[in-house]
C-alpha cells in the first residue's frame, strides 16, 4: 500500500458540496481508502481571475493502485461531477490532482509526481500540512513563500 495525498478543488455548482462528495467517493475508489482529510479552505483564483473563490482541500489516501491507474480514476471522478477543461486554471466543478505518491519522484507526459506546482499554491499546502504535519520540514518554506495567497479556513 502506498500513501498518497490529492488535492481537491472547486469553484462551481455549490463547491463546497463538490468538495464533501468528492472525499466520499474518493474513500469508494478500488483498493484504497479514505485515510484524512482537511479542513476546507477558500482561496482566490490563480491565473484566470475572472471567477468565483476556489473551495479546497487535501486528502490523504492509501491505496493498492499504481500512480497511473490512480490518476485515470480521479480523473473518471471529476468527469461524473461535469469537468470540463476549457482551457488553463478555467472554472471547474471539481479538480483533483495527485499531489504526492509515496517517494515517487516521476516525470511522464500526462502524471508529474510530485505535482510540479503544488510548492507554489497555498491552497494546496496549508490543507496538506494540516493533515500531515510530518511534511512540514519539506514544505514549510514553500508555504512561506506564497504567504500572499489568501486561503481561508472555511470548515
Amino acid at each position: 500500500m502506498t500513501i498518497a495525498y490529492v488535492g481537491i478543488g472547486s469553484n462551481l455548482e455549490e463547491p463546497e458540496t463538490q468538495v464533501r462528495k468528492a472525499f466520499d467517493e474518493l474513500d469508494r475508489m478500488p483498493h484504497t481508502r479514505l485515510v484524512k482529510k482537511s479542513s476546507l479552505y477558500r482561496s482566490a483564483p490563480l491565473g484566470h481571475g475572472a471567477q468565483p473563490d476556489f473551495v479546497n482541500a487535501v486528502a490523504q489516501l492509501e491505496t493498492g493502485l499504481p500512480a497511473e491507474r490512480l490518476l485515470a480514476e480521479l480523473q473518471e471522478i471529476e468527469s461524473r461531477h461535469g469537468r470540463r477543461r476549457s482551457f488553463a486554471n478555467a472554472p471547474r466543478t471539481l479538480d483533483l490532482d495527485l499531489l504526492l505518491f509515496g517517494n515517487a519522484n516521476l516525470r511522464a507526459p500526462d502524471l508529474a509526481i510530485p505535482h510540479p506546482r503544488m510548492h507554489e499554491r497555498a491552497f494546496v499546502l496549508r490543507p496538506l500540512l494540516e493533515i500531515s504535519p510530518d511534511l512540514q520540514q519539506r514544505f514549510n518554506a514553500c508555504l512561506d513563500a506564497c504567504a500572499d495567497q489568501k486561503t481561508e479556513r472555511i470548515g
